[in-house]
């Protein structure tokens, strides 16, 4: 078991399997030393989140959202990666939220992600990042998050 997979199951996370695309994208990308997701949406096992925030999710269940997001972003990498392990660094993460017009805090959301790709990665899951409001999403999902990694 790599370092990741020990550090994974002491946070309680499950990566889950990747469901195979719903149209003609893959859901990774290796360029030679580069791992690009493609956008992950707000669905767990357990739960989907579909609405927007600042009319169906306060910001505490919109974290929740991209949380959910970056824990597919893990399993998409390991459609092109045979351990998480292989990750050098996280370059940057990019974050789309389904808003109401007036919400405005898409940063804390997106903070979802962030936090928990820092508790697994440690210091190499620092990044940098992008937040954007958006007036839709592809089925209604509340975010979508995707990473861009160095790897081995």
């Amino acid at each position: 078991m790599g370092r990741i997979d020990k550090r994974l199951r002491e946070l309680g996370i499950v990566v889950p399997t990747m469901p195979k695309p719903i149209a003609n994208y893959v859901p990774a990308k290796r360029v030679a030393n580069i791992v690009y997701t493609a956008g992950q949406v707000s669905a767990a096992k357990d739960r989907e989140y579909k609405g927007k925030l600042g009319v169906d999710f306060s910001i505490e269940q919109g974290r929740q959202a991209t949380r959910a997001c970056a824990i597919n972003c893990l399993a998409a990498m390991l459609t092109v990666l045979d351990s998480l392990d292989k990750v050098k660094q996280l370059v940057h993460v990019g974050g789309f939220v389904n808003s109401a017009p007036e919400f405005q805090g898409q940063a804390a959301v997106m903070n979802g992600a962030s936090d928990v790709l820092v508790q697994v990665f440690g210091e190499i899951g620092t990044h940098t990042r992008t937040a954007v409001g958006v007036a839709g999403l592809p089925l209604g999902y509340a975010a979508s998050v995707y990473v861009i990694a160095e790897v081995e």
